[in-house]
């Protein structure tokens, strides 16, 4: 892991960006004292610099956690292959023209969970070398399906935020049920583009004995900002 950035932010926080391998990073610290990993995962397609998961990853860092994001491969400043960009563009496509886009959304989203996951356990590796950053790990993110394969196979994840917003292929529907962490599962009630049985479907499929679900009116992104304050308290009981 080669730090190629660091900026220091208010509350003592430090943000570094970082490359491993092929991999861009970003890594945000609270100061010298070890303080449990938080792998927060953006959704696919976008930027480890989303404004939305920069705020959130801020904020948490402040909290007193050490938090982590990678661009995965075809996201962000990543290239995209040929076919990346056809699926994508076909995807628009039917999305526009009111198609059905599961089996579209299924060639898009599998390859990339398929691919993410030995990339972020590669970087997991990584970061719990590094000094000031300890365990137990947790996951938070809206990319709830890489999100669900990581609590799977990663036996170092001790719990688990999702936000209900992005597709998940069948296979992590079914893989959900060896979910066993505890979870907080956020919801938007009016997800335009996530139909709402199917969510809480995949909440009930979840085999955790704790698991939380916090449901709040509006749309996509319209998440309120007070669930990252629940996240972290969420977290405070499960990895401190």
């Amino acid at each position: 892991m080669r730090f190629t950035s660091e900026q220091p932010l208010e509350d003592g926080v430090l943000e570094r960006e970082f490359i491993l391998g092929e991999i861009p990073g970003t890594l945000w610290t609270p100061g010298p004292a070890s303080a449990p990993l938080l792998l927060m995962a953006h959704n696919n397609g976008l930027p480890k610099a989303d404004p939305r998961l920069v705020a959130r990853a801020r904020y948490t860092a402040a909290r007193g956690y050490a938090v982590a994001t990678i661009d995965a491969a075809g996201c962000g400043d990543r290239p995209r292959s040929a076919a990346d960009e056809r699926a994508r563009a076909e995807l628009r496509r039917a999305m526009r023209a009111g198609e059905p886009v599961d089996e579209i959304f299924e060639s898009i989203v599998g390859p990339l969970v398929e691919n993410a996951v030995p990339e972020w356990r590669t970087t997991l590796d990584a970061l719990l070398e590094l000094p000031g950053i300890g365990g137990p790990v947790g996951y938070s993110g809206g990319w709830t399906a890489l999100g669900i394969r990581l609590a799977v196979v990663e036996p170092r994840i001790a719990a688990a935020g999702f936000f209900a917003g992005g597709y998940v292929p069948r296979a992590q529907r079914e893989e959900a049920r060896q979910v066993t962490v505890p979870l907080l599962f956020l919801l938007q009630w009016d997800d335009e583009g996530n139909p709402r049985q199917r969510a809480l479907d995949l909440f009930d499929a979840f085999g955790s004995k704790e698991k939380t679900l916090h449901a709040n009116p509006g749309g996509h992104t319209g998440t309120p900002w007070f669930e990252v304050e629940e996240g972290c308290r969420f977290f405070d009981r499960h990895l401190r």
